[in-house]
């Protein structure tokens, strides 16, 4: 979805004219209980031209490809070995289960869930994410770090204004 009406919420060059207010409703279309129910939601910047037309191919700072499905597949191959199934299919019960946090982790989320007043659901939902985190990280537990970036892939749990 579009970060506001016009589209331009957050543009560096100023091109949204969208008050707090619009903002906040058009946000508000989608129901939290729809929000709750989708594991990622992340906001992205406009593609600088030059990377757009291909001219910054040389700067190219993230893994490649193969490098990416690799860990990819030896995350989903922990997954497999571990529950049977992938974190995005357990259920609360398997969660609770195989989604343990050590006390910092338990700590940070906590003062998370408190501060934006996630659901069950999104508590959740930001357990498999953050377990998922720690398999792509080849971590055997969810660290601090796996659950600070489970919670930064769920903007839309974050006030607007």
């Amino acid at each position: 979805m579009n970060p506001c009406p016009c589209g331009y919420a957050g543009d560096r060059r100023g091109r949204c004219h969208c008050t707090a207010e619009q903002i906040i409703r058009y946000r508000n279309r989608i129901s939290g209980p729809l929000i709750d129910r989708i594991d990622i939601h992340i906001e992205l910047a406009p593609l600088p031209v030059e990377d757009l037309m291909g001219a910054a191919r040389e700067r190219v700072t993230a893994d490649d490809s193969p490098t990416v499905a690799r860990r990819v597949a030896a995350a989903r191959s922990v997954q497999l070995q571990r529950q049977e199934k992938l974190n995005a299919r357990l259920s609360p019960d398997e969660v609770s289960r195989f989604c343990g946090l050590a006390k910092e982790p338990r700590a940070l989320l906590a003062t998370v869930i408190a501060r934006l007043g996630l659901s069950a659901r999104a508590y959740h939902r930001v357990l498999k994410v953050a377990r998922t985190c720690a398999d792509l990280g080849g971590a055997p537990d969810i660290r601090i770090a796996d659950v600070a970036e489970a919670v930064k892939l769920r903007v839309l749990d974050r006030p607007t204004c």
